[in-house]
């Protein structure tokens, strides 16, 4: 028997943090927040912005420079994984702080936290270049 919870499960923790994340409807817009299957989690994103996943059945939240010490003075964990090449890696997530999980009250300060730090990495990225051929 495994000890990973079954795919209805999966889906009700996946829609209960989609109810937490109803404090960021200003920053969602029309499309909302949406999820989408990632590294065999679930993603979030708003406009293509990600800025939580669900892994390892726990909520995590996307960090960044500016909004790491407040995870850190939190005591939240650093999701880590190892790779093929046998090293411990991170993708710059954190674990929720545990009372943050109990409501979109309690989430709203860790969210816009996750939220800003996704619009600094969108930001920081260099847009794409549309050059057009020259054709000789």
């Amino acid at each position: 028997m495994s000890n990973k919870p079954s795919r209805a499960a999966a889906d009700e923790f996946r829609d209960y943090c989609l109810e937490l994340f109803a404090c960021l409807a200003p920053q969602a817009g029309v499309g909302g927040v949406v999820t989408k299957r990632m590294f065999g989690g679930t993603g979030f994103s708003i406009n293509g912005k990600n800025f939580a996943m669900i892994a390892s059945d726990q909520l995590w939240l996307k960090v960044d420079d500016v909004s790491r010490a407040e995870f850190v003075a939190a005591k939240c964990p650093i999701f880590t994984y190892t790779w093929t090449d046998g090293m411990e890696r991170n993708l710059g997530y954190y674990a929720v702080p545990s009372d943050a999980i109990e409501s979109a009250a309690d989430m709203r300060p860790w969210a816009a936290l996750a939220w800003d730090a996704a619009l600094r990495a969108a930001s920081s990225k260099p847009k794409k270049s549309r050059k057009s051929k020259k054709i000789e």
